[in-house]
């Protein structure tokens, strides 16, 4: 059996990889006997997917802009950007429950190219053109390297919010990751739940692991700044004991966790220039003090690939998306170019030419 202190590691690894997302006012995963209230799509494949949209009207907006929550998120994940910036240049907002999430139906085929194919089919039915910008964070941005991968040419900006790496991607170097306990975690995580996801789904409710009370305010998970967000939220409802007893629950995290951590069948630093002739680029945001992806990771992809500008908080930890002004930061960076104008710099921007 691996030791208590491995056991609360691995509680803390699925907390670190919620917190992009602080929590929903509600269950972020669907039970069988919820009522649908959510406005959703029918799919090909005959799945619903939920929706909801902010921002100005999708038919007077010059910017459409998709979102994708991450690990036990919704589509009510917070993205708090100024009304003031969203009037200003127009954005309408798309945010979805992906599957298994919130109002949409489970997938058991998920995968990577099914998480891509979700968002174009979600846009195509909402007709919004032929291309449109996405905004991945944290676990949500492998659905966004998928699109990467499958649907570059619907692709017109691109924002990765603190993403995730996935630690069997060929090209990342071993002196990086050798030693990292991140890549053991998840290499645990993997293993029980590719063989043993019974032995999981009971090892992670019982009771003589920590509340995630506890592990919210453990420096080993998050820096000062990110301490403080939570200060101001009322946890991490789905990841109680009681939530992940409920075997859908559990299931879903399981199943989207395995696929943003397994094999792949690409490797994103093999990828080409999705905008070839600098028409728009692909950003990435990282904090600092980031204590789930660690810095020299981001920056180690970010200087494989030339077309991604790179963006480093200081002083950011995981949940720099809820940080005063990075929202705004992130939306005029990815649809008018770089800092705000009048404004200090909220991050060291890497630029490579």
């Amino acid at each position: 059996m691996i030791s208590r202190v491995v056991a609360v590691l691995l509680m803390g690894l699925m907390v670190l990889y919620k917190a992009a997302q602080l929590p929903p006012p509600q269950d972020a995963v669907l039970t069988a006997d919820a009522v649908t209230t959510s406005t959703r799509i029918r799919l090909g494949d005959g799945r619903y997917l939920a929706y909801r949209e902010r921002g100005v009207a999708r038919g007077r907006s010059n910017y459409k802009v998709i979102v994708v929550h991450g690990f036990g998120s919704s589509k009510e994940m917070n993205f708090q950007a100024p009304q003031e910036l969203i009037e200003k240049l127009g954005i309408y907002f798309l945010l979805y429950d992906r599957a298994g999430y919130g109002d949409s139906d489970p997938n058991s085929k998920r995968s990577l190219k099914s998480e891509a194919y979700d968002i174009q089919e979600l846009a195509d039915q909402l007709k919004l053109g032929p291309k449109f910008y996405v905004i991945g964070v944290s676990m949500g941005s492998y659905p966004a390297w998928s699109c990467l991968k499958h649907i570059p040419h619907r692709l017109e900006g691109m924002a990765l919010v603190v993403p995730v790496i996935n630690y069997s991607w060929k090209s990342l170097p071993e002196d990086l990751t050798r030693l990292d306990y991140r890549r053991k975690l998840i290499q645990w995580t993997l293993w029980l739940g590719n063989f043993t996801p019974k032995l999981l789904h009971w090892w992670v409710t019982q009771e003589w692991l920590p509340s995630t009370n506890f592990l919210e305010k453990n420096p080993i998970f998050f820096n000062n700044r990110d301490v403080d967000v939570l200060k101001k939220t009322p946890g991490f409802p789905m990841l109680t004991k009681d939530k992940l007893r409920r075997r859908q629950v559990f299931d879903t995290l399981l199943n989207d966790f395995m696929v943003s951590f397994g094999n792949w069948e690409f490797d994103p630093l093999d990828l080409s220039n999705p905008f070839p002739r600098n028409e728009s680029f692909v950003h990435i945001w990282q904090g600092y003090e980031d204590k789930v992806v660690p810095f020299q990771l981001q920056r180690y992809v970010s200087g494989k690939l030339p077309w991604i500008r790179y963006h480093e908080i200081p002083d950011g930890g995981h949940l720099i998306v809820h940080y005063k002004g990075v929202c705004e930061a992130i939306l005029w960076a990815l649809l008018n170019g770089e800092h705000l104008p009048d404004k200090p710099a909220t991050a060291m921007t890497l630029h490579k030419l």
